[in-house]
């Protein structure tokens, strides 16, 4: 190998990231130092697998919005397999621990919530907000670090959507709903394993068949133009690698928290703290007098797991774009795009908090903790992403490459 070609190696495997990518490689060693120091080690770790997490969801590309509406849209299913693999990983490993109570030491709980109407209503609103507002819970965190600045306005709007609804959460919470219920309580650690693996297989089957009915044959995952370590520093990486990531990281989230991965519950504190700011006295809601919460709310925002993680989620999927050379935020926005971003911000927003969740909290995370919830929120979802698929074409000059624009 010539001197030149060595030289060209290593560039290509170990890339310039420049100033967002420094500040953003900053922000995550000095945050985690700083937090572990100020809030305890657990605190500063949480940190740093948020940053992890972003940077598996910015290099996998992996966008539950857009696995989903490419399978209602033209009937492509890789996505949604992927999807069914990383709940599959997830409920191996989760179910035994959360049978137990104990994980490495740390007592543990799942992500297990009331199933009934505020669910169904919430994950249908959530559903219409993914395809508006242009990517879910995971998705706005990821795409607006990783520089896309119309998700920054999904962001604001998400977060005014969550504190709206603790105004009225009290209200959804005395409509009709089944007891929180899982899967490894009603049939053991096990069985529910079992349960759950045969209704992952049976979705993925049915995503095989539309797909093969519709478009002749299975859609195969693009050919990467890096490889070894490059691709992994660089991306993009394989979806499935990005499904084994969230898993592991989200499972690190569980030894260390003591509960899964969650995301909007902090978007509801920023706002309340907003509107503290502002005036308004949120001490007077419900939702803000139960003792978890009124703790958070008068507590640092570095104090919550859930906010200091999805400070760490943003500035891993910064580090990422960097890296990947795609940090270019634009102001460039269609006036149409803005309106869908606050439209869909809200209906993210409010629908999570009533639905006991988002896709992480309450289809990843729940669904991993076997919680009924949770499926019946990925159902609702489901739905609402159809209408919202419909709605799309009047905000939106569809196009292929909007496929991985959205999280």
């Amino acid at each position: 190998m010539s001197l030149s070609s060595s030289l060209e190696t290593r560039a290509e495997g170990l890339p310039p990231i420049g100033f967002p990518g420094l500040g953003a490689l900053i922000v995550l060693v000095v945050g985690t130092v700083a937090l572990g120091l100020a809030y305890g080690p657990a605190q500063g770790a949480l940190f740093l697998i948020g940053g992890g997490l972003g940077i598996a969801l910015y290099h996998a590309a992996f966008g539950f919005t857009s696995a989903w509406r490419v399978f209602i849209a033209e009937g492509r299913g890789r996505g949604l397999r992927v999807q069914m693999i990383l709940l599959a990983l997830a409920v191996i490993l989760f179910f035994p621990a959360l049978s137990n109570g104990v994980l490495f030491g740390t007592e543990v709980r799942g992500n297990i919530s009331p199933a009934g109407i505020g669910v169904i209503v919430g994950a249908f609103m959530f559903g219409i907000g993914m395809q508006l507002g242009g990517g879910c819970a995971s998705g706005t965190l990821f795409t607006a670090g990783g520089g896309n600045a119309r998700m920054l306005v999904t962001l604001f709007f998400f977060i005014v959507g969550s504190v709206l609804a603790t105004i009225h959460f009290d209200w959804w919470v005395s409509l009709p709903s089944l007891p929180p219920t899982s899967l490894f309580q009603t049939f053991g650690a096990f069985g529910g394993i079992a349960v759950s693996l045969a209704i992952f297989a049976a979705i993925a089957a049915i995503t095989v068949i539309v797909e093969k009915r519709r478009n002749g044959a299975l859609e195969q995952a693009p050919l990467s133009p890096r490889h070894g370590l490059a691709r992994y520093l660089r991306g993009p990486w394989p979806l499935v690698a990005g499904a084994i990531a969230l898993v592991i990281l989200n499972f690190a989230t569980l030894a260390i928290a003591g509960r899964p991965w969650g995301i909007t519950s902090a978007f509801a504190l920023w706002g309340a703290k907003g509107a503290q700011a502002i005036g308004f006295d949120p001490t007077a809601w419900a939702y803000w007098q139960q003792p978890g919460n009124a703790k958070a709310l008068a507590g640092s925002v570095f104090a919550d797991v859930t906010s200091v993680m999805d400070f760490g989620l943003i500035a891993g999927a910064m580090l990422a774009a960097a890296l990947a050379g795609k940090f270019a935020p634009s102001l460039d926005i269609p006036l149409r795009s803005i309106l869908a971003a606050v439209v869909g911000g809200l209906l993210l927003g409010y629908g999570a908090r009533i639905a006991y969740g988002c896709n992480i909290g309450a289809y990843f995370s729940g669904i991993a903790s076997g919680s009924l919830h949770g499926y019946l929120w990925a159902v609702a979802a489901f739905a609402g992403n159809v209408l919202g698929v419909k709605l799309r074409p009047f905000f939106f000059m569809e196009g292929r490459s909007i496929r991985r624009a959205d999280g």
